[in-house]
């Protein structure tokens, strides 16, 4: 109980964090990329600073940890938030998608705290349908820019988003190999606390 409760507070925290005003959201400040080094770094900052995707992209790790060929799954996910980008470029709507961001971290988080054993076909439309609505957000602060930071905004948030999930795919994997070790109540116990905060962030989305 007392483990649950430190997670519930901590999820709460990190929760309220995201309540803060929408340039905390901005590795830029607020300011528009003007170059290609400026969208670059962007890209980079944006899945990061945004606590939650940097929870979502965590658990896409920790969820191909469970496939053989885990590495792979972040893919679908990559393809789910650039065409999410596309979307929002090309001046299309996706309504509440801050809901839709915290609905995506909440299931994922469930998934994981409970062990469930899905097809990694079903896994991987899972993660391409949450892909666009991270994407949707992540183009939110690119969107008037000229091609060069635009271009390299877009290979900014694929890389470090692959980056995320391939080092917690191989913490878990690593662990996983080591004699004695039992990584599954970690995994599931990351779940959980990613669950609980997907929970809060949907409840302050709905707010």
């Amino acid at each position: 109980m007392r483990t649950a409760g430190i997670a519930g507070g901590a999820a709460t925290g990190l929760a309220l964090l995201l309540s803060a005003p929408a340039r905390a959201h901005h590795v830029m400040d607020g300011a528009m990329p003007t170059s290609w080094f400026e969208g670059l770094l962007s890209g980079l900052g944006h899945p990061v600073i945004g606590l939650d995707h940097l929870a979502f992209v965590i658990a896409v790790g920790l969820l191909a940890s469970r496939f053989a060929r885990g590495w792979l799954l972040p893919l679908p996910f990559l393809a789910g938030t650039l065409a999410g980008a596309f979307v929002h470029l090309s001046g299309a709507d996706l309504p509440a998608v801050e809901a839709l961001i915290a609905l995506s971290v909440l299931v994922l988080g469930l998934l994981l705290a409970l062990g469930a054993r899905i097809p990694q076909g079903a896994a991987a439309a899972l993660l391409l349908a949450a892909g666009l609505a991270h994407g949707y957000a992540y183009a939110e602060s690119i969107i008037g820019a000229e091609p060069a930071p635009l271009v390299s905004y877009g290979i900014g948030f694929l890389v470090i988003q692959y980056a995320i999930a391939a080092a917690a795919w191989a913490a878990a994997r690593a662990m996983s190999q080591r004699p004695g070790v039992n990584v599954e109540p970690l995994v599931r116990g990351a779940g959980a606390l990613i669950g609980v905060f997907g929970a809060v962030t949907l409840a302050l989305a709905a707010g």
